[in-house]
C-alpha cells in the first residue's frame, strides 16, 4: 500500500489534506487529491491548470464559498487554509470562467506519499458521449454546434469526417476536462506530475 511505503521513509510527519475537487456545473468531473500541508494555493492553482484548465494563461483566484466570497491569497499554505468541511471556489479565466469547488473531505497526519506538493488519488472516468447523428459513442466535439447553435455537438469518428460545420475548424477531440469547448482549451487533461 502507498501509505505503508511512505511510512517507512525517514521524513517528518505532516498534515495531509484529502481534497474533493469538482466542477461547479458538471459534477461528473471530479478529482480526489492529497495535498501536503506546507504546500500553497499557488501549487494547487498550478496543478488544476495542468490537469484541467490551462488554455491561454488566464488569471485565477481562490475564494471561500462562492465567487463573491473573500479572496484567499495564493501564497497561503494548505495547513493555514484547510479545515475539515471547508469549501473553496477556484475560478480560472474571468471571461469564459471555469469554476471549481474544492472541499476538504479528510485530514490525516503522516508521511507524504510523494515529494510533490499534490498527488492525484483518483479521478472520474471520461464521461460517455454519443454522436448527435447516429447515437454511437462519440470522440469529437463540433465547436460550431456549441457556439452557434448552443448544442453539445459530439460526433463519432465517422461523422466527425463528414460533419458539415467548419467555421471554427475541424471538430476537436473530447478530453476528460470540464473546460472542454471553452476558450482555447484542447487538453491534454493529464496530471502535471
Amino acid at each position: 500500500m502507498v501509505i505503508e511505503k511512505a511510512d517507512r521513509k525517514k521524513v517528518e510527519n505532516e498534515s495531509l489534506y484529502h481534497l474533493r475537487v469538482q466542477d461547479a456545473w458538471r459534477s461528473e468531473f471530479w478529482l480526489d487529491l492529497e495535498m501536503r500541508g506546507p504546500s500553497t494555493l499557488k501549487d494547487l492553482d498550478y496543478y488544476l491548470r495542468g490537469i484541467w484548465l490551462e488554455c491561454c494563461g488566464h488569471m485565477s483566484r481562490f475564494s471561500i464559498g462562492s465567487w463573491r466570497g473573500k479572496e484567499i491569497p495564493k501564497g497561503r499554505r494548505a495547513d493555514e487554509v484547510f479545515k475539515y468541511g471547508i469549501e473553496l471556489m477556484h475560478i480560472y479565466d474571468f471571461g469564459t470562467s471555469s469554476k471549481t469547488l474544492i472541499r476538504v473531505v479528510g485530514v490525516r497526519k503522516g508521511k507524504p506519499t510523494t515529494a510533490h506538493p499534490i498527488v492525484l488519488m483518483a479521478r472520474n472516468l471520461m464521461p460517455e458521449a454519443e454522436c448527435i447523428e447516429c447515437k454511437q459513442p462519440a470522440a469529437w466535439l463540433c465547436m460550431e454546434c456549441l457556439i452557434e447553435e448552443d448544442v453539445w455537438g459530439t460526433l463519432c469518428d465517422e461523422h466527425a469526417k463528414t460533419h458539415p460545420h467548419d467555421n471554427y475548424g475541424e471538430p476537436i477531440r473530447l478530453v476528460n476536462s470540464p473546460r472542454m469547448g471553452m476558450c482555447g482549451y484542447y487538453g491534454p487533461a493529464e496530471p502535471p506530475y
